[in-house]
């Protein structure tokens, strides 16, 4: 089945029903403006996805941490196998017997329905679908229902046209005085995640609730000035452990103004080298949130910022500033890795 062209033309609602209705297996890939996008899939249903703006492996990473299910330790242990034999980040925690399968399945099936219900808030750019053999992982393999992720995908974007604008997914909470005394069972829940540097998405997995009603929320919380936005995320000081429940998997979207969703990757992984992966890690992490600062800045004011002064004063974690550089309507952003020369192998982007 030859099938390309324009989003703007045919609709990732009529791609994803042709692909289900038709049972087909293969890849269909969506370039945009500021991503490309995967998609994997296996007799009609979606297998996997991957995201070019956003690593899987630093996410898992990181919801496993804050979730308390991994050590430290553990973590840079496991980064330092995936970097040396390509294995993903989920298998190595598994057969070491540091997190359970189910829990793996779980977090990484909400990271393939994000990447899918966000594609719905694209207007403009290019599709292919490619037929051709999708393997499967023996040991973690995954199917989403195409058809109940194209439902949830429409569902969500009319919810979030409601609060567009007022709040979004990468938008880091902090909280602005004590808790008044008259907050619901409802507020208490999700305010107990607001720490000044959990994304809004961040917050909405730790809860285990719905998306929408979590934002919701958030911004109740907001507009009676018990928590604001804060301007940028600090490095996290601990790590609060709470209890993993089995549940559907979350379903997240970029708000339908193109304000893209910004998981950031910053976690207290101190390094031990400037070699050290966990620092790598936390560069790559907090290249991905500026990237999505940027645009976001260009959206208000129809440009890119001059300077990245103008966004964030951020350091990679050798101390050094990120590079950033502006021309002919398109930004660079690197870090210069472990050695400090751009140009090299261990350059991160």
């Amino acid at each position: 089945m030859a099938l390309e062209g324009s989003l703007s033309d045919f609709g990732l609602a009529d791609i994803l029903q042709l692909i289900y209705f038709q049972r087909k297996t293969g890849v269909l890939t969506l370039d945009g403006r500021m991503d490309r996008v995967k998609l994997f899939f296996i007799e009609g249903n979606i297998s996997g996805a991957e995201s070019k703006r956003r690593v899987d492996d630093n996410r898992l990473g990181k919801m496993l941490l804050k979730k308390g299910l991994v050590k430290e330790e553990e973590l840079q242990m496991a980064l330092a196998e995936h970097k040396k034999t390509g294995e993903k980040l989920g298998n190595i925690l598994v057969s070491r017997e540091i997190v359970e399968k189910e829990t793996v399945t779980e977090i990484v099936n909400s990271q393939i329905t994000e990447t899918v219900i966000q594609l719905f808030s694209w207007k403009e750019g290019t599709y292919e679908f490619k037929s051709e053999r999708v393997s499967q992982d023996k040991e973690l393999s995954f199917s989403l229902d195409t058809q109940h992720l194209l439902m949830e995908g429409l569902r969500i974007v009319d919810e979030w046209s409601m609060i567009k604008g007022k709040i979004s997914l990468d938008m880091v909470l902090t909280r602005k005085e004590e808790a008044p005394g008259d907050l619901t069972v409802e507020e208490e829940a999700i305010l107990r995640y607001v720490d000044g540097e959990n994304d809004v998405s961040t917050v909405i997995d730790l809860s285990g609730r719905d998306n929408f009603e979590v934002s919701k929320t958030l911004l109740g919380l907001m507009e009676r000035g018990v928590i604001e936005s804060a301007e940028a995320p600090p490095v996290v000081a601990k790590i609060e452990t709470v209890e993993v429940r089995k549940r559907m998997p979350f379903l997240n979207i970029l708000v339908p103004v193109a304000v893209c969703i910004s998981l950031v990757l910053s976690f207290s992984v101190m390094a031990t080298g400037k070699d050290s992966p966990s620092r790598q890690f936390r560069a790559a992490g907090t290249v991905e949130d500026l990237r999505y600062r940027i645009e976001s800045y260009k959206i208000e004011h129809s440009t890119y910022p001059a300077s990245l002064d103008l966004i964030s004063h951020a350091k990679d974690p050798w101390g050094r500033p990120y590079e950033y550089k502006v021309s002919n309507g398109f930004f660079s952003l690197r870090s210069a890795g472990p050695d400090g020369e751009y140009g090299t192998a261990d350059d991160l982007y």
